[in-house]
């Protein structure tokens, strides 16, 4: 499973990216046109593990976005049992590589519960990032549960180790064990932002794009229809009105929007190249025609979180912060290298989700859900190069492969009475092109954007756009359109003042469902829920004030550690300070796009706050500490009055003040993805400019006794 990428970006659906793996596949296997995903990246993963609907796993939304509303609680139950697990019981060898993203967000430090780690989950073995995305060229990368550092090489590429680890790991168990079966789990942190790729991959589409979102519409949609991917009388969805036209872009706009594709572009290329060092790897061992490999191009559409012009950090989109393309211009060459945590314009996610209006989050639109997706099983299926179009989910991918390794559905699993799988197996398309749709009623909803499909008929609303972050309607103004999809493939006309009666029992179809799936209530926050203190979920460290930390402790994801966001902080420093000086990272959390850092250059203390990578505010003290013990002391007073104020840092040592500096703004929402707190070191790109890249470089010289960390509320 790729990660981000629409309907309309791969060459095998009439895309401008060539994924030439995907197309082989498809060549000597099947294309499928109407596959469906949730619009988000932990639902989609949750329903394709386990054949139930998102909501029935309590998956309704993305992990740092959980609430404590029943079906949102990011806590998937031991009824729902994951394929991995029922695999595992019958014999199976199971694998996860890449991005897991299905661990509840209070759930990822020492203190466990390890229940929803993928080694907990049904897999033998785990190689990848739990959360939802990762720094590409510096990860944060488990194995097992065991963090792990990268190898250290200049081209180091996260994608390119997962696909090393991957083939590995298949290679041994097929030496070990050529009887026994394997089940492998492939799922790219790629393309979801930052878009990192190396520059050759983004200088094979050098002017490939200069023409504009518009004209690659336009071409994309034509493509589409000469190849029978698409209906011959599909129309081009018109995009949304919030977003401009090519030929109304000033020119240093079309240049940076050029080079956002173009990077995007040779990311999903290499993602799709390194997909197919994985097949001819399973090809190599005498297996590629014995397993049935999905290749699903994308766990929704591609991302429109880059808002109207693309983003130097995706973190500033978590933090309702507008990024400026006059800021922009001058980071075009450093596109997608270490320097950026990129994301591309939203038209351009529009443009790569052709020949659909929406994109990614919209969950009431096939922009959002319609993903391609190729099967490739030679020995269990009689046709190359068929097209199926019968409505498919990707709660439908548990139950196929439980029928095509002829394993009945469990109905207990480790003691626990199963929920039945809510998916219906999609073997009955392999030999059969005109078979008879099974799969004949899904809802989809995604923060209040919500669907209806039955028997041919979608009925839908639109409740927001992927940049509305706040000032939405309320749901009940919410206004239904009605579409005939058997005749209307990208959903462009709406029917519902013909068929006013249809659109009002297909409504009432949502609300059943939604109330059988545990959908409701609707909740249409978005960047709030982000902040636990706001979602309403649980918080690892409850209503404490104050926490002792230890050298040792790093590695501590956001969701795990004290949230210091909005609120007045003292960080107190009990030290040892060596006789040849000390330097290093003291106690830090986040990184180089965002975060804070309490640190020392040759015995000097200093704290930063680093806002988005935008912007750093630095204390310091002239003087070097002298050996002995010290204690270091950093006051936070903010400012209050809000969401991401400011405040003033005092630096202090050994009760005496040495230094004070304004922190003009803060993040309200969330420091990063998946960097992390660390004591004693930073773990990846530093917060701080000066002391080093990586865990060695950045750790400590000096003994840390103990380091209390104090937080206040302030009105």
């Amino acid at each position: 499973m790729i990660d981000d990428i629409g309907f309309g970006g791969p060459s095998t659906f009439g895309g401008p990216i060539q994924t030439p793996t995907l197309d082989g596949l498809a060549d000597a296997g099947l294309t499928y046109n109407n596959f469906h995903t949730t619009a988000l990246c932990s639902p989609t993963r949750m329903a394709l593990k386990t054949g139930r609907n998102h909501h029935t796993g309590n998956t309704g939304s993305i992990m740092e976005t959980a609430t404590a509303y029943p079906g949102n609680t990011g806590q998937v139950p031991n009824s729902v049992a994951p394929l991995a697990e029922i695999l595992r019981l019958n014999g199976y060898s199971t694998s996860a590589f890449g991005k897991w993203h299905e661990t509840a967000a209070w759930e990822t430090s020492v203190s466990g519960p390890y229940d929803r780690w993928p080694t907990h989950q049904g897999f033998d073995k785990f190689y990848g990032f739990i959360g939802g995305e990762t720094d590409q060229w510096y990860p944060l990368i488990y194995d097992g549960v065991t963090r792990v550092t990268p190898p250290k090489s200049d081209d180091y590429h996260f994608t390119v180790d997962m696909s090393d680890q991957a083939i590995g790991w298949v290679r041994a168990q097929q030496s070990m064990t050529p009887d026994k079966p394997f089940f492998m789990y492939f799922a790219t942190g790629a393309v979801h932002a930052p878009h990192h790729v190396p520059k050759e991959w983004a200088d094979k589409y050098r002017g490939k794009f200069d023409a504009g979102w518009d004209a690659v519409r336009a071409e994309t949609i034509a493509r589409q229809r000469q190849m029978g991917v698409v209906p011959a009388n599909t129309e081009l969805g018109p995009k949304p009105e919030d977003l401009k036209d090519w030929e109304a872009l000033s020119e240093d706009e079309r240049r940076l929007f050029s080079r956002q594709a173009e990077v995007f572009a040779g990311f999903l290329e290499q993602t799709d190249h390194e997909i197919g060092r994985l097949v001819t790897a399973i090809e190599d061992i005498g297996e590629l025609d014995n397993t049935l490999f999905i290749y699903i191009a994308g766990d929704n559409g591609t991302s429109a979180e880059g808002g109207f012009v693309g983003m130097y950090n995706e973190m500033t989109y978590f933090n309702g912060v507008v990024e400026k393309v006059e800021d922009l211009v001058p980071l075009i060459d450093e596109w997608g290298r270490k320097e950026t945590f990129p994301h591309m314009a939203a038209a351009w996610a529009v443009a790569f989700d052709s020949p659909f209006t929406w994109t990614k989050q919209v969950a009431s639109d096939f922009g959002g859900t319609r993903n391609g997706m190729v099967i490739h099983w030679p020995e269990g299926i009689e046709e190359q190069g068929g097209l199926r179009s019968q409505f498919g989910h990707v709660i439908d991918i548990a139950p196929t492969i439980l029928e095509a390794a002829g394993l009945p559905e469990p109905k207990s699993v480790n003691g626990t009475i199963q929920t039945p799988i809510e998916g219906q197996s999609l073997l009955y398309t392999f030999n059969d092109a005109n078979a008879k749709e099974r799969h004949t009623t899904q809802y989809f909803e995604m923060f209040g954007n919500r669907a209806i499909y039955q028997d041919g008929w979608l009925a839908r609303t639109l409740h927001r756009a992927p940049w509305q972050t706040s000032g939405l309607p309320p749901l009940e103004n919410d206004v239904w359109d009605l579409y005939n999809v058997r005749d209307d493939f990208s959903l462009t006309r709406n029917l519902a003042h013909e068929y006013p009666e249809k659109l009002a029992a297909m409504q009432a179809v949502f609300m059943s469902e939604a109330e059988k799936y545990n959908v409701l209530p609707i909740d249409d926050r978005t960047i709030e829920r982000m902040n636990p203190a706001l979602a309403g979920r649980p918080d690892l460290l409850g209503d404490r004030s104050s926490m002792t930390l230890y050298g040792g402790m790093d590695g501590m994801m956001e969701n795990t550690f004290m949230n210091i966001k909005n609120r007045s902080k003292t960080i107190t420093a009990e030290l040892e300070i060596p006789a040849g000086g000390a330097s290093g990272a003291i106690l830090s959390q986040g990184g180089k796009f965002g975060g804070w850092s309490l640190y020392m250059k040759d015995s000097k203390p200093a704290y930063t706050y680093n806002f988005l990578g935008l912007q750093r505010y630095t204390v310091e003290s002239s003087n070097a500490i002298p050996a002995g013990p010290a204690t270091v002391v950093v006051d936070f007073a903010y400012d209050g009055g809000g969401l991401g104020k400011g405040g003033l840092a005092t630096l202090s040592v050994n009760g005496n003040r040495v230094g004070e500096t304004r922190v003009e703004m803060t993040q309200a929402m969330v420091f990063s993805a998946d960097e992390t707190a660390d004591v004693g070191l930073d773990n990846q790109p530093p917060v701080a400019i000066g002391i080093g890249v990586g865990r060695d470089e950045t750790r400590f010289f000096g003994t840390i006794h103990k380091i209390t960390l104090d937080v206040t509320d302030v009105q």
